[in-house]
């Protein structure tokens, strides 16, 4: 394609133009190529002006940027004021703006994205609406699995997922809208046939996120403007911040709820456990009319990712009925997920990795009355720092035992992490440190009891450990059972020696 077809919708200033052909976009210098376009972002860590160079000596003659770089003569220079924008706009136009053609519902909120729409991804595929799915769990298109680097991919890979889903009959997508992504342009110039809002609470707040609590809600409310809602809007009545975050604007809303008066509502709450598993039943009202649910996970707040799920499906003309029927066999990988490896013992995984997050998940396991509340978790290095002391504070509030362990140190000692994590406790609960995470859940796996509830907090979803700037392969889910599986073994040969 054509550099100036590519900028067609930019207000630029250009510096020795010609007009390339460009085969790809790269904002990564390190991928940059002959005849790419190489898009300057300027970001928290590094800025991509400071690259250009590099991808220059890899062929690249074509650069978007926001101010003159020193380059050779023969590199164009196409200058705007925010090339994050800039990216979006170059990217859909790139791959034949395949998001025009698409549904696509935004799910933003605190916690309860993944969960909500990865129900709303089985429901909506159950009932004949070929849907995708992109957000924390990577991208699904036609049952295929991609992992990806961020909630909301960057605005590039954002338009090539759209494109794959294009050619491959998808017509509707589900997808989660970090407050990021939307600070960072990453979903700019995508026209939102719904936008979901889940809840909002003190969350991603430091030197490389927001700067304050402020700038994250007025991020998060970007979704619910003129300039990314071309629909209507789902809203948490529950929420006091929804007013804040939804406005008072005139686009249609439905509303979902417990306590506040709401489109659609939840009564009757129960709790269930089996030997292996948790969950929760309850009647959903629309209109009067009455229907039970039963889902496989547990809680309050999963009722209500529930209900989100449910009002999406209702925009779509699915029925509260055919809802229930899909959730009641539906558990959603690595949030509250549960793993049969040992009868009469509840081994969970679930992405719990803030303070709000883990309170209400141990708070959920403990109104379950286990023999005793396990909890092992970490915390992620190089960020969030304050976060560590307040996952003290709540786990060992909270639970019977602690296991401190590693949580994606990257390049941060473990040891000061957990050390951070325990100067946070505010009861004298009892505790045990690991560095090393899969030892960590060996042996709460060994010293397991009937009767016990396990929470592995914070991982959930991911497949890796970040190591030193490394993605190590690291499965929490394959070492619980592998340890349930040797302790199987185990007592089997003692059996086969002590048969009286």
């Amino acid at each position: 394609m054509l550099l100036s077809q590519l900028i067609k919708d930019l207000k630029y200033e250009s510096v020795n133009f010609t007009d390339y052909n460009i085969a790809m976009i790269a904002y990564d210098s390190r991928r940059a190529v002959e005849d790419s376009l190489f898009v300057c972002l300027n970001g928290v860590r590094a800025d991509g002006h400071n690259y250009a160079q590099k991808a220059y000596d890899l062929g690249c003659r074509a650069f978007l940027c926001e101010r003159k770089l020193e380059l050779p003569e023969d590199a164009v220079q196409i200058i705007i004021e925010n090339t994050r924008k800039g990216l979006a706009v170059v990217s859909a136009e790139f791959f034949g703006r395949p998001a025009d053609s698409l549904k696509i519902v935004g799910i933003t909120g605190t916690k309860g994205k993944t969960t909500t729409a990865l129900m709303a991804l089985e429901i909506l595929n159950k009932a004949g609406i070929n849907t995708a799915y992109i957000g924390s769990n990577g991208v699904i298109i036609n049952g295929r699995h991609t992992a990806t680097v961020n909630t909301t991919p960057e605005s590039y890979d954002l338009h090539y997922f759209f494109k794959k889903m294009v050619v491959g009959g998808i017509t509707t997508v589900v997808m989660e809208v970090s407050s990021q992504a939307l600070k960072n342009y990453r979903v700019y110039g995508i026209k939102f046939c719904t936008a979901v809002y889940l809840n909002l609470s003190q969350d991603h707040i430091g030197v490389w996120e927001h700067p304050d609590f402020e700038d994250y809600l007025k991020s998060k409310a970007k979704l619910f403007t003129n300039e990314y809602l071309h629909g209507n809007a789902i809203y948490n009545a529950d929420d006091p911040r929804f007013i804040r975050v939804v406005g008072k604007s005139s686009i249609d809303a439905m509303t979902f709820g417990i306590r506040e008066k709401s489109d659609i509502t939840a009564g009757e709450i129960v709790s269930y456990r089996d030997s292996n598993s948790l969950g929760v039943e309850f009647n959903c009202y629309i209109n009067e009319k009455r229907t039970h649910f039963k889902i496989m996970v547990p809680g309050e707040f999963n009722v209500y990712n529930a209900l989100a799920a449910t009002a999406i499906s209702a925009e779509f003309g699915v029925s509260a009925d055919f809802c229930a029927h899909v959730l009641e066999n539906t558990p959603v990988s690595g949030r509250f997920e549960i793993v049969s490896g040992i009868k009469n013992r509840t081994f969970i995984i679930d992405y719990a990795h803030n303070e709000i997050s883990l309170m209400n998940a141990l708070k959920t396991l403990r109104s379950y009355n286990p023999s005793r509340l396990i909890c092992l978790f970490g915390s992620v290095g190089g960020r969030s720092q304050s976060r560590r002391a307040e996952l003290g504070a709540v786990a060992s509030e909270l639970a019977d035992i602690c296991i401190i362990t590693s949580d994606n140190p990257d390049f941060e000692p473990p040891e000061d992490i957990i050390n951070d994590i325990v100067d946070g406790f505010i009861r004298n609960c009892p505790f045990y440190t690991f560095i090393n995470r899969e030892e960590a859940i060996r042996y709460v796996v060994r010293e397991s009891k009937d009767g016990d509830i396990i929470l592995f907090a914070g991982k959930g979803h991911e497949t890796y450990q970040l190591i030193e700037g490394k993605k190590v392969p690291f499965s929490e889910r394959e070492i619980i059972l592998d340890e349930c599986e040797k302790i199987r073994l185990q007592n089997m040969e003692k059996t086969i020696q002590s048969p009286i």
